[in-house]
């Protein structure tokens, strides 16, 4: 009878230890994403870069198109700024309704 209650002991003992704990999934942070690439921008004013009559178009263009309060739209900036900020709001029209600025 002794190794029976000896044995039953021993199952209830072992059946009492801690449970082994799951190794934890490995914690990895997300991938940041890469900073936009930086574009090379002129610092010769537009109107000096391509005259007086060119850059008043090119600044009308940008104030057609541009939702900004305070765009960049001013032949005292270089044209490279004024196209961008003409690009980046053309952009954000929908293909079908895009103001006739955004052609050309």
């Amino acid at each position: 009878m002794r190794p029976m209650i000896l044995a039953a002991g021993l199952m209830l003992l072992a059946a009492c230890q801690a449970p082994v704990a799951a190794p934890e999934p490995e914690a990895r942070l997300p991938t940041p994403p890469s900073p936009p690439a930086q574009v090379q921008i002129s610092e010769t004013p537009c109107r000096q870069a391509i005259g007086e009559a060119a850059s008043a178009t090119l600044v009308r263009r940008c104030i057609a198109v541009s939702p900004a309060t305070r765009p960049p739209c001013n032949a005292a900036n270089p044209c490279d700024l004024i196209q961008s900020e003409i690009d980046r709001s053309c952009a954000q029209y929908p293909a079908n309704g895009k103001p006739a600025e955004c052609a050309g």
